[in-house]
């Protein structure tokens, strides 16, 4: 029987990957002997204490950040265990490391778009070229970004975990049991992965964008900065809406080019990382969590 529910998620991280519930997420690595350590964990969300965070777009937005910060969790953990350094990393460690994650973002997907497009402006008198024509320079330096870092030998490992974790949630949906024969023989490319998701924010992006108008430099980099967390609610709904309807031809049509994307972020796992996702995900199903000693269930 198929699991239609989509309550299952995660990201591959070092030598490892983290899978996801609503309750609960599950980080299982392969450390340097060989063996699979996992480490199953409590998550408690910000909307359970403020139920607007439950409305339509706000859902999205802390779901972003509670994921961003979960997921740097993830990779420090895994870090320690793959290299068998500990190396603890504390609240300001991480709030500084999202600070600067975030100040790159701006810079390289924000100002450098708005400043090439504003200073070639001459050239670009309709407004709707003037976006498009920034909308474009946006993915290609995200498309350029991509093909560069797969080229490197310790993130394409990262990468054939990420189409590991692919598979085996498209197993589970399946309904066909958890193992490695099962799971090789589905693709690595997944509809409710977090590369289509951004994709579909910089689409919607180049729609927002368009409604503001043409301001000065300065200007246009705020009001771009200050709209991204409700460009981050819209394309998370919009995520969430087509993952429900996937089997319409139109939806398959629409997820298609977040799904070349991920050409760029996945790649064929082999058997040993098929079975760390597999141990990932039976970390968080509910049917294989029943003999879990509670001591197990942590914080990263």
């Amino acid at each position: 029987m198929k699991n239609a529910d989509c309550n299952y998620g995660g990201q591959a991280v070092i030598e490892g990957v983290m899978m996801r519930s609503p309750l609960k997420y599950a980080i299982a690595v392969r450390k340097p002997d060989k063996e699979i350590i996992l480490k199953i964990g409590k998550l408690r969300s910000l909307s359970n204490k403020m139920k607007f965070l439950k409305w339509p777009i706000f859902r999205g937005i802390i779901n972003l950040i509670e994921s961003l910060v979960l997921g740097l969790k993830a990779l420090t953990y895994s870090a320690e265990q793959a290299t068998g350094e500990e190396e603890k990393i504390n609240s300001v460690e991480m709030f500084f490391t999202i600070l600067i994650a975030f100040g790159l973002f701006i810079v390289f997907f924000i100002a450098f778009p708005t400043a090439i497009a504003r200073y070639l402006d001459k050239y670009l008198s309709n407004l709707i070229v003037y976006n498009l024509f920034e909308g474009m320079l946006r993915i290609g330096i995200f498309i350029t970004y991509l093909f560069f870092i797969s080229k490197i030998k310790d993130i394409k490992r990262v990468f054939e975990y990420h189409g590991a974790e692919h598979k085996v949630i498209y197993t589970y949906e399946s309904g066909e049991e958890l193992n490695v024969i099962n799971v090789k023989k589905y693709s690595t490319l997944h509809p409710r992965c977090g590369t289509s998701f951004i994709f579909i924010v910089l689409v919607i992006s180049i729609l927002v964008f368009s409604l503001l108008g043409k301001q000065t430099l300065l200007l246009r980099i705020a009001y771009r900065i200050a709209i991204i967390p409700l460009i981050a609610g819209l394309s998370y709904e919009i995520l969430k809406l087509s993952a429900k309807n996937i089997n319409k031809t139109f939806v398959k049509w629409a997820v298609t080019p977040g799904l070349w994307f991920q050409k760029l972020t996945t790649s064929e796992p082999d058997d040993a990382q098929i079975e760390v996702a597999i141990k990932a995900l039976k970390g968080v199903l509910p049917e294989d969590n029943k003999n879990v000693k509670s001591e197990e269930i942590n914080n990263v």
